[in-house]
């Protein structure tokens, strides 16, 4: 097994899980059986997380723009989701890890949408792990939806123009209670964010991998998590002024 430095982990790693359906052409099985492949990953992906002490772990699992596949696939993709849901919660709870979601949650499907908050309601006291899904998400609507609340209050008369300040607007992000990604991985040998945490991502560190996400496992995840610690985050400063903190 390949070990980790344990210094220098990012404190939150955000995941676009990208290949299911190219994995399941190159072994001849139909998509659906690809994304339920593609579960195991995640699995797998949050188990290691939560074993080297990783904090916040967001995973990308359906998109805005995912509502446009065709609906035998959307049906199917709902189904795995409840399926998880319904088979994670004991080891949730023995890992200590609490479930979040982000996104139109009530985009959902009344009966999926009242099982993720009977999960996230029941690991709301775990403190080992938060395990974020991003489910009907996209990052420019996330944005919109943000700018809205924020007009709103202002006409309320809650805040003031004179107010309005980065660390207020990310207030009023999904993500409000959770910090920025320190590293990004994207599966699947695409080198794009796909409208995933647009505003979030602004220095977070980026490794892309040819590997299908089905196929990604313990090893590649610590690879990743090598490469990252081996990079210089100077948010805008030099080398001298972060040897220097």
């Amino acid at each position: 097994m390949k070990e980790t430095n344990t210094e220098k982990l990012p404190k939150h790693i955000a995941i676009i899980m990208d290949g299911n359906g190219r994995w399941a052409e190159s072994h001849t099985m139909g998509r659906i059986l690809g994304h339920r492949k593609g579960a195991e990953s995640v699995r797998i992906i949050t188990k290691t997380c939560r074993r080297i002490g990783i904090r916040f772990l967001t995973l990308y699992a359906f998109s805005v723009e995912n509502w446009l596949r065709p609906k035998a696939e959307v049906r199917a993709l709902m189904n795995l989701l409840l399926e998880y849901l319904e088979n994670e919660t004991r080891e949730m709870m023995d890992q200590d890890i609490r479930l979040t979601a982000i996104g139109d949650l009530d985009s959902l499907d009344a009966h999926i949408r009242s099982k993720l908050y009977e999960i996230m309601e029941k690991t709301s006291e775990n403190q080992g792990m938060l395990l974020n899904l991003a489910l009907s998400y996209g990052g420019r609507d996330e944005i919109a939806a943000a700018a809205k609340r924020m007009v709103e209050d202002a006409v309320a008369g809650k805040i003031a123009p004179a107010d309005v300040t980065r660390e207020l607007f990310s207030k009023y992000l999904y993500t409000t209670a959770i910090p920025d990604p320190d590293l990004l991985i994207r599966t699947g040998g695409e080198y794009r964010v796909s409208n995933f945490l647009l505003y979030q991502m602004a220095y977070t560190e980026f490794y892309f991998t040819d590997l299908l996400w089905p196929d990604f496992g313990e090893t590649d995840l610590l690879t990743a998590i090598d490469e990252y610690q081996r990079r210089e985050r100077r948010f805008g400063m030099t080398s001298e002024q972060i040897g220097g903190r």
